[in-house]
């Protein structure tokens, strides 16, 4: 598991510290640097790293091509044994479209698509190397034998229809959170999205996202709140027997966009007991210094991938309006492009930095503080869009680990943080489950 990635890393460290000793008189430096990285490491070692938003390719699953091979996804189970990190929560992700028959039908065939390919993975292509977990019971037992853990969580209700009966399906397939709606009202809520024009549908939640709500509560699956709109959120806590989650969300204090919670809706999850998993996603962790470097950087990103035949796009919004396939496509290459240009970029003298995991650790600092250490976890949003210097793959996962050290996080608040908090909630959900079959 993760003892390959710590001998190899230590050595690395080791050598690179000797090095770093024959020039710096400090040594006294030097040492205390080397103690704490490989107290850091320790720590990694023993604490269940737990990452819940990574989105994949469906091309990615498949007999021939599967995660179990380093391929260019950020996510894949090489990287995950590389960066020490345990479990995964792969997304059922199905984009928003009409609230039509037709939409439902495509929205659920492809959901059923992506159930059977994190299905195949842990059943066919690596049973050896990683296995399905529908409880935190699941998930420590599966960390101690060695294997990593994979987790469903559904992004976007959307494909349930308007049959109420489908949620029921989803969680016998292993879904264990799932949210309302995606960027665009759904029929079951409306979404953050909503701010741009104040146009909304339902006034937070319909009739048929009530129903969901005590449905995902009967069944024990976690309310998600990371992309329906504020209204909806405070509709959601007060219909929820048990406490909710914002799956991949940072604090809207520090990064001012709609997919953050603003400090009212962070005070709200303390009262419910709920958990934040912060989300490394440039935009979201720092929206100002990534405009300033994209500003800098679009005309390299385009130059990048005209040499590679390959469309460009100046906006996340220009890529979310696309049709599906074509949103698949461009998240399959997007990040090929973002490396490739980053690296040219770096090269430039005073050239804007990029988003990193510094800036990351703020907002677990900030709603540490705002709300209490039990409320925050970690996400990445992986082949999704997240990614930021420092954490730009699952390989890099001990960078995060070894931030919070710096910052004086114990080994306890660590584990808390990285997965203790989350699988809290997740008891407390198939506790009510258990109390009322």
């Amino acid at each position: 598991m993760k003892t390959k990635f710590l001998i190899l890393a230590s050595i690395l460290v080791f050598m690179s510290c000797k090095n770093e000793a024959k020039q710096t008189p400090e040594s006294n430096m030097t040492n205390d640097s080397l103690a704490l990285v490989e107290r850091a490491r320790a720590i990694h070692e023993r604490v269940i790293t737990l990452d819940t938003h990574d989105d994949f390719n469906l091309n990615n699953f498949t007999d021939s091509l599967n995660y179990s091979q380093d391929l260019k996804s950020q996510v894949t189970l090489p990287k995950m044994e590389a960066g020490g990190l345990d479990v995964a929560w792969f997304i059922v992700y199905t984009a928003q479209d009409t609230l039509s028959a037709k939409g439902y039908e495509t929205a659920y065939k492809s959901a059923m698509d992506h159930f059977d390919a994190i299905h195949n993975l842990v059943t066919l292509y690596a049973p050896d190397q990683i296995e399905l977990a529908l409880t935190s019971e699941d998930v420590r037992r599966i960390v101690a034998s060695r294997k990593k853990v994979a987790m469903i969580g559904v992004e976007n209700g959307y494909p349930i229809g308007l049959d109420i009966k489908n949620v029921e399906k989803f969680h016998k397939l292993g879904a264990r959170y799932m949210s309302l709606a995606h960027n665009g009202h759904s029929q079951l809520s409306d979404s953050h999205t909503g701010e741009v024009d104040d146009i909304w549908l339902n006034k937070g939640l319909s009739d048929l996202g009530k129903e969901a709500v005590a449905e995902m509560n009967r069944l024990g699956i976690m309310v998600d709140v990371s992309h329906p709109s504020k209204e909806a959120m405070k509709q959601m806590i007060k219909l929820s027997k048990v406490p909710i989650i914002a799956s991949h969300s940072a604090a809207r204090a520090l990064s001012d966009v709609s997919r953050n919670l603003d400090d009212e809706q962070l005070l709200w999850l303390k009262e419910n007991g709920g958990v934040i998993q912060v989300v490394a996603l440039d935009e979201f962790v720092n929206a100002k210094k990534k405009a300033t470097r994209d500003g800098e950087i679009l005309s390299i990103q385009k130059e990048v991938a005209d040499s590679l035949g390959l469309k460009w796009y100046a906006s996340i919004d220009e890529v979310m309006v696309l049709e599906p396939q074509e949103r698949e496509t461009f998240f399959g290459y997007y990040r090929n492009i973002m490396d490739l240009a980053n690296a040219k970029a770096n090269k430039i003298e005073g050239f804007p930095p990029n988003v990193n995991v510094s800036d990351f650790v703020d907002h677990i600092d900030y709603i540490v503080d705002k709300i209490g250490l039990e409320h925050v976890g970690i996400s990445s949003d992986f082949d999704g869009g997240g990614g930021i210097e420092g954490w730009n793959d699952a390989s890099e996962t001990f960078n995060v680990t070894l931030e919070l050290v710096k910052r004086g996080y114990t080994e306890e608040q660590i584990g808390m943080i990285w997965s203790g908090n989350l699988l809290r909630v997740l008891d407390k959900a198939q506790a009510y489950a258990d109390s009322v079959k």
